[in-house]
């Protein structure tokens, strides 16, 4: 019989599987269409927009995400009204703030950027920003409760919406003008938002009474986290920024598309660091360090085993992946993925990294290091597109990468006493366990239903 621990970590991570999948296929589906659709100026234009709003989403859910699912998760159900009115409000004064800095930053944005289209796309994301901070609250709500199915629906319609009108627009040869994805984003995080409302609805029944001591708590561990997820964020995004700003919007969508290309890789990682957060708080608090050690040794083994076998595709055809994905428009992106695909070797590790440092209360720890992190990254890009152009960026980010991972393993090693070997051994371990846990009874009851079926 299934314990409730082992029916949470099946069911949500089926959930989160098919979420983080839908995310990345459906995105991954827009972003083929796109890239034979779109010229290579305006790809780039697109890419360097899309960079540039996920930091702003990352700027709230940092600030919000985390706090609001530790606090609801820990804190008895009097508190709940305060907390969530706290983070509403807290959602409102960001989303305001973003506003502001976008639009007045738009025109010098478009100016260094070489894309005075981007100006008006700013302006229009003003609005798909109000939408998608209700539409995160929602989310961030049914997360704290141990709840997936909401998410995934909303995401998989939001995204199905955008990936529709795009292929529409490839089939019929039309061409795409980019403010028109801008409004396309604000109509399927409307249909998003009356969605997921159904999911949360039960949880909406609260009194609204901003308490000041709430929202400090929860600024207060979210400062950390907000800076750890922007910094982070600006890390992986600053060699396309730069690459734009130093080369052309050319040169950064002919980065992007290695980007994207790896983000089919970090599936796993995503699904996985999403369920550890919420089980890892709690094992806080029940299990202490060793609990937790144990969790980031076996996730990241589990995600290793997974990440593996597309590591090694990749290794061997570079180029049919690339001609297959971006066609032949891009051979640019060739090296690129040579070098890039190391990247996924590391993503594991980082990731855990900080849902760990993040669920056992050392959001500061994690805040300090991945700043450095991104200044480090941002230093060598700076240094080396300027003397090696696209695969300056390349060599940078892995240069970081490698740097960032040692030291990484040693701060999990003085405070958890994390084992590197571990790992690699839960990876060694996952496929036989799995097999015998999973497949092998699935292939005894087909095996006893088609021996009954021919008697």
């Amino acid at each position: 019989m299934k314990t409730k621990n082992e029916h949470y970590w099946l069911k949500s991570g089926f959930l989160l599987l098919l979420q983080n999948m839908s995310f990345v296929l459906f995105g991954f589906a827009g972003f083929y269409l796109l890239v034979r659709i779109l010229d290579k100026h305006s790809f780039g234009t697109w890419t360097l927009f899309m960079s540039t709003t996920t930091i702003a989403e990352m700027i709230r859910s940092g600030l919000i995400q985390n706090a609001l699912i530790r606090f609801l998760s820990h804190s008895p159900e009097e508190e709940h009204d305060s907390i969530l009115s706290a983070s509403f409000f807290m959602s409102g004064a960001i989303t305001l703030c973003c506003i502001i800095l976008t639009v007045s930053s738009a025109e010098f944005l478009a100016k260094i950027w070489h894309s005075p289209e981007l100006v008006q796309m700013f302006y229009v994301y003003s609005i798909a920003y109000i939408l998608s901070g209700l539409l995160s609250q929602f989310h961030w709500m049914e997360q704290a409760h141990l709840s997936f199915l909401g998410v995934f629906i909303t995401i998989f319609i939001k995204q199905s919406l955008f990936f529709f009108y795009v292929l529409v627009y490839y089939f019929l040869h039309y061409k795409i003008v980019l403010i028109n994805l801008v409004y396309v984003q604000a109509i399927s995080l409307v249909a998003g938002i009356v969605v997921e409302y159904f999911f949360v609805r039960k949880y909406l029944s609260f009194r609204f009474k901003i308490h000041l001591s709430w929202v400090k708590k929860l600024f207060h561990y979210g400062k950390f986290v907000f800076g750890t997820s922007v910094s982070g964020l600006v890390s992986s995004t600053v060699d396309q920024m730069m690459l734009g700003a130093l080369l052309s919007p050319a040169a950064t969508g002919a980065f992007n598309i290695a980007v994207r290309i790896m983000g089919l890789v970090e599936i796993p990682t995503n699904t996985m660091a999403v369920m550890v957060f919420p089980q890892s708080a709690k094992r806080m608090a029940t299990g202490g360090h060793e609990a937790i050690k144990y969790l980031y040794e076996k996730s990241v083994g589990t995600v290793l085993a997974l990440v593996v076998p597309c590591f090694l595709f990749l290794v061997l055809f570079p180029d049919l992946v690339v001609h297959v994905i971006a066609g032949n428009k891009y051979p640019e992106t060739i090296p690129i993925i040579k070098v890039t695909v190391l990247y996924c070797l590391f993503v594991p590790y980082s990731r855990q990294f900080g849902t760990i440092l993040d669920s056992i209360g050392r959001p500061k720890m994690n805040f300090v290091f991945v700043l450095m992190a991104a200044f480090l990254n941002i230093s060598l890009n700076y240094l080396l597109i300027r003397r090696w152009g696209i695969m300056g960026a390349v060599y940078a980010t892995l240069t970081a990468s490698a740097i960032t991972f040692v030291f990484m393993q040693i701060i999990l090693r003085r405070q958890l006493k994390v084992n590197l070997i571990n790992t690699f051994i839960y990876a060694s371990r996952f496929y036989p366990e799995f097999f015998e846990k999973y497949t092998r009874p699935v292939l005894k009851k087909t095996t006893k239903m088609l021996r009954e079926f021919v008697h």
